[in-house]
């Protein structure tokens, strides 16, 4: 009889920092998704903020580079696809983002979301999720390339 794999919810390849890796290490010996609600607070470092009947609302523990705030909306049911959202999910995803910019008086950002395949899309973690991105203030004359860089692929 053939051995069926194991579940992936995670993409090691896809880490940026040790502390990353080593955590991402761990979600995938659990054979466990990080971002379903009842493993978020075991396997994942994401700080919650705002909870909502579709989506929790967080902070990344490794954000992306230039970056002042950096959230995280995950959808509060295993979703990987766009198409497994329920009703009312893009409603409540505008509310929570809605709310992170008046109360974290967001200036500007960036609203941003990969689904499906991880191997393919960029994302690490295999849990349709949605990011809301605060660049650093910068200064049109800055010499140094200060993007913020969200990576599809």
């Amino acid at each position: 009889m053939t051995e069926i794999p194991p579940v992936s919810f995670v993409d090691l390849s896809k880490a940026r920092v040790a502390e990353q890796l080593e955590v991402m290490q761990a979600i995938e010996e659990s054979g466990e998704c990080p971002f379903c609600p009842e493993n978020l607070e075991r396997l994942s470092k994401v700080e919650v903020l705002r909870k909502g009947a579709l989506w929790i609302l967080g902070r990344n523990h490794w954000p992306y580079k230039n970056t002042t705030d950096h959230l995280l909306a995950i959808a509060t049911y295993h979703a990987e696809s766009i198409a497994d959202l329920r009703p009312g999910a893009f409603d409540e995803l505008q509310d929570h983002a809605v709310w992170a910019e008046r109360e974290l008086e967001i200036k500007s950002g960036g609203l941003c979301m990969r689904f499906g395949d991880i191997t393919q899309n960029g994302a690490t973690v295999n849990h349709v999720h949605a990011h809301i991105i605060v660049p650093r203030p910068h200064t049109a004359d800055e010499e140094v390339d200060k993007k913020v860089r969200f990576k599809i692929w």
